[in-house]
């Protein structure tokens, strides 16, 4: 089956690149006999990549040690569930899977009726730079990063998957990144092929809708790449500004950039341009993603070593943004109109779309500050966290006041509502006053709660004020932008007010932090097959009433030396207690560290609201409220 499966993928490139030079005959002649076959041919390669795929996954299940990547990320004691998720565990896998969403989403998008509605020349140019980036990674997956190498003999067990990645998060976070990463292909490809066939802004509508799903991918990956980060690695945050973190992140900011200028030019009909380089650039950071975390170019603690990809996929980003400029340069321009004042909705979300770019600009040069500072120093040095948080903080708590601003801006520059406007500024200056009078005083995290509560403020007000927000539609942006505030209030507030000790403790002591005291009871010892444990188990009281108890672990899995951190938490809405055993001794003494984390369930909930509220958003255009962004 291993032989299979690689012809397979084999058979597919070969079909890629057939069906992209017939789809280039058919823009060559003007011929209409080729675009069915490059439709049918492409239904072909994904046939194709399904199946291997399917091999791959009954390898996973079936304990097939003889394919070199089920052994080295699988054993026979690894549940089911984690054995399908070893899929994209790897470097091999992974890059597979990306294909095979890529592939995915381009034997939908023929079948919808936005598909049918383009010009046969558009479709055509289509499947020329689709058929290309899926090219891309068949070439890749067919060369330096094959999944179905064997070993001969095969061993009688496999290495395990890696203990980090035993976690439930880990079952959806790296799928839901690349599909929102692979759905980026059709409306980056479509804007492209619009231009080059003339249909100038067509295909903005089905391209921001496609946007919209592949954003609700890529927003769930993300956060629940940060739950991961914050219930797995045991260090108590949920964003450490890692390379890979990063990589994920710069992508998500240029896609939500887009978004908000699509929206220009469907109501203003300004920046057709700017919107074809967005979903670009959207497309191409996603592939500098992939090349960052499989390249070796960083160090990261979720990085692959290089495996020869890294070259092919920076050459491949490179090719990419050459080939937007000179689509853009010498492709004809549809009529647009001037953009309005600054001080209007279109001005605010354009400053908003800037302030999303800079941030994504600060955030790439920083994950590449290594590689830069190369170029005058022998011994460059990586930017720590620090500096992320001082300089890109201030910047997305600026967009939390703009977002507070907007939806009582009229499209012209003239204020609406403006009792109820003046209402909500207030409010945001009183939510201001009431959080520091609560403790909050560090300037940038009042600004920024402040900025979560008036923007929750601002959408209530909307609601009440303009019956257009009572729409499905509009319902689904105010609930974007409630999510959006819950995030900015938890991230202002969990970081720089978390409450952190490390103790020694014996059995029976007892210890205080921020008005709870917590008593080490017992430490127990477990064992299994797969691992042994040690779990340290406290008693959580406060004013002498019981809380709860924590049960923090640490592990020592089979075939992996260094021990793993299995954290225990007392879920809340207000401050989460959060406990780590670091380590024990053999006369029962723990090392623990208990943390305070306020308001960072905000983050998970707010994150959830805003990709569900996305839902709302799709339906009939006729029911699109004209005064909603």
């Amino acid at each position: 089956m291993h032989t299979v499966a690689y012809f397979g993928l084999l058979g597919a490139l070969f079909v890629s690149l057939c069906a992209a030079a017939m789809a280039g005959l058919q823009v060559w002649t003007g011929s209409r006999s080729w675009l069915l076959l490059v439709e049918k041919g492409h239904f072909l390669a994904a046939l194709l990549i399904s199946l291997a795929s399917s091999i791959l996954f009954g390898a996973l299940v079936g304990f097939d040690f003889s394919n070199l990547y089920v052994s080295e990320y699988t054993d026979r004691l690894l549940p089911l569930f984690y054995r399908l998720t070893a899929f994209w565990a790897g470097q091999d896998g992974s890059l597979l899977f990306w294909a095979w969403m890529v592939a995915l989403a381009a034997a939908v998008f023929p079948l919808t009726r936005g598909y049918r509605g383009f010009s046969e020349n558009t479709r055509a140019w289509f499947w020329i730079l689709f058929l290309l980036v899926q090219a891309l990674f068949l070439l890749l997956l067919t060369t330096w990063s094959n999944p179905f190498r064997q070993i001969v003999p095969p061993p009688p067990d496999g290495r395990g998957l890696n203990p980090l990645l035993q976690n439930p998060g880990m079952i959806f976070h790296p799928p839901l990144l690349f599909l929102g990463y692979g759905g980026f292909t059709v409306p980056a490809c479509l804007a492209l092929a619009a231009r080059l066939s003339g249909e100038g802004r067509r295909w903005l509508p089905v391209g921001r809708t496609w946007a919209l799903f592949s954003w609700i991918f890529l927003t769930a990956g993300i956060i629940l790449g940060g739950w991961w980060s914050y219930m797995e690695l045991g260090w108590g945050g949920y964003w450490a500004w890692d390379p890979v973190e990063n990589a994920s992140l710069i992508p998500w900011l240029s896609a939500t950039a887009f978004l908000h200028t699509a929206v220009i030019e469907d109501r203003r009909g300004s920046l057709a341009g700017t919107n074809v380089f967005l979903v670009c650039l959207t497309l191409i950071l996603a592939v500098f993603a992939t090349y960052l975390v499989r390249s070796g170019v960083v160090e990261s603690l979720h990085a692959f070593g290089d495996g020869g990809v890294g070259g092919p996929l920076l050459i491949s980003v490179l090719a990419g943004l050459g080939l937007t400029g000179l689509v853009l340069a010498v492709a004809p321009r549809p009529e647009t109109r001037p953009m309005d004042a600054m001080v209007s909705r279109p001005g605010f979300l354009l400053l908003a779309t800037w302030l999303l770019l800079a941030l994504g600009m600060i955030i790439l040069l920083g994950t590449m500050w290594p590689i830069i500072s190369k170029l005058w120093s022998e011994s460059p040095v990586g930017l720590d966290a620090g500096f992320y948080n001082r300089v890109c903080l201030p910047l997305f708590a600026l967009i939390g006041l703009l977002a507070v601003a907007c939806p009582w801006l009229g499209w012209k520059g003239d204020w609406r509502h403006r009792s109820y406007a003046f209402s909500v500024f207030g409010g945001t200056l009183a939510a201001a006053g009431l959080l520091y009078g609560l403790g909050v005083r560090a300037p940038l995290a009042l600004v920024g709660a402040a900025a979560g509560v008036g923007l929750a403020i601002s959408m209530a007000g909307t609601l009440v004020a303009d019956k257009s927000a009572r729409t499905r539609r509009g319902l689904g942006f105010v609930g974007i932008h409630l999510g959006l505030a819950m995030i900015v209030l938890g991230v202002a507030v969990s970081g720089p007010y978390q409450d952190s000790r490390e103790i020694v403790a014996r059995k029976g002591e007892t210890v205080s932090l921020g008005g709870y005291a917590f008593t080490y009871t017992e430490l127990s010892h477990a064992e299994t097959p797969a691992m042994a444990s040690i779990t340290a188990h406290l008693t959580v009281t406060r004013d002498g009433r019981p809380v709860g108890e924590l049960v923090p672990e640490r592990r020592l899995y089979r075939n992996f030396e260094q021990p793993f951190a299995e954290v225990s938490v007392l879920p809340s809405l207000g401050t989460e207690i959060y406990a780590v055993l670091l380590s024990a001794n053999e006369a029962g003494e723990a090392s623990l560290k208990i943390s305070l984390n306020p308001l960072v369930n905000w983050l998970w909930i707010g994150g959830t609201l805003m990709c569900l509220s996305v839902f709302l958003v799709f339906g009939s255009r006729r029911e699109k409220d004209r005064g909603q962004p």
